[in-house]
């Protein structure tokens, strides 16, 4: 691996009016609050290629944000890399809900395999994290795979406790439960003998340097997402520089953004584990009549066409519609800038 981070490869930027011609900014209800959000904003748009997405967070800046239509416009308007799959795995993701309601949430991912859990929610104890972990192992069986995301919110003492605490559950690995690559490195040395993987996401979707937690062996495994890095060419860059096993992953994307990260799981060499892209499932509604729900444990690779009726019904009100247009622009201004 060299020393350098990989450049992100220079995305197509359309012209601004023909972004913005066929751009729709939908508000999609979830099922349960996830990541402290109960409605999803996206902006879809199509390109010659077919329809994409741009959906940052709305608390990230434009600068953060820039990466996000990097990746749409590299969805929408280049070719894309073959696909060595039809299909891809998926993970269930179980949000910080009580115990009781784990297979309520579970039910909705038929035949995934493996489960995602989120800990370390706040407001929520150890021991519910525990319950819950212990809820998804009863219904998976002793078969099925475990992982838990703890988004950066323990200290290295905290997530070594918690590791400790959830070990019997016989973890898959940890995604990001620390916030820095040192602390990443610290942790995954005190948990190296119980045989349990470290993860690195925001270490790697929100640094400066992409690789920079591979080179300091800070993380087994890599969570790896199109839209925040700039698009499926430059994650696969990504990867490849890397020389890390992969998950791809989803950022409550709707099923357009979905078909996006299938496309990128879908070029990899390799596909060593199940794919967090069925999160359409944490939607009550979607931007399509066919939404990328799981389907014995795996969702189709391929393009995603948005229903006109369902754009009209789940769109944005329109001061919403008005904030996301003058992102959409702002963003395009410091990609052109490039």
């Amino acid at each position: 691996m060299s020393g350098a981070s990989v450049p992100v490869i220079p995305p197509v930027v359309p012209p601004l009016g023909e972004v913005l011609a066929s751009a729709r900014i939908v508000a999609l209800p979830m099922v349960t609050r996830f990541r402290g959000i109960t409605v999803r904003e996206a902006a879809v748009f199509e390109g010659p290629n077919g329809w994409t997405e741009f959906s940052p967070f709305i608390e990230y800046g434009d600068e953060e944000a820039s990466a996000w239509l990097a990746a749409a416009f590299d969805y929408g308007w280049a070719e894309p890399p073959a696909a060595l799959r039809s299909s891809i795995p998926v993970n269930a993701t179980v949000p910080a809900v009580p115990a009781a309601e784990v297979a309520s949430v579970l039910a909705r991912f038929p035949g995934a395999r493996t489960a995602k859990v989120k800990v370390a929610d706040p407001g929520r104890s150890l021991a519910d994290d525990v319950a819950r972990v212990a809820a998804v192992r009863a219904a998976l069986g002793p078969e099925g795979r475990i992982r838990v995301d703890a988004n950066a919110l323990w200290n290295v003492d905290e997530a070594e406790h918690a590791i400790r605490a959830l070990e019997q559950f016989d973890l898959e690995y940890v995604e990001q439960p620390v916030a820095t690559i040192d602390e990443l490195a610290e942790l995954r040395r005190r948990v190296a003998r119980l045989g349990i993987l470290i993860a690195a996401d925001e270490s790697v979707r929100k640094a400066s340097d992409p690789l920079a937690v591979a080179r300091a062996g800070a993380a087994d495994v890599l969570v790896i997402k199109a839209q925040p890095l700039g698009g499926v060419r430059a994650a696969l860059a990504i990867v490849a520089e890397a020389g890390l096993p992969c998950v791809v992953s989803s950022a409550l994307d709707t099923s357009i953004g979905l078909a996006m990260g299938a496309s990128l799981a879908a070029a990899l060499p390799a596909l060593e584990f199940d794919c967090g892209l069925g999160t359409s499932a944490l939607f009550e509604s979607d931007v399509t009549d066919a939404p990328l729900l799981p389907v014995e444990g795996a969702i189709p690779v391929g393009r995603v066409v948005p229903s006109p009726s369902l754009l009209a019904a789940n769109a944005a009100p329109e001061s919403r519609r008005e904030w996301w247009l003058a992102r959409i622009e702002r963003c395009h201004a410091l990609l052109a800038a490039r």
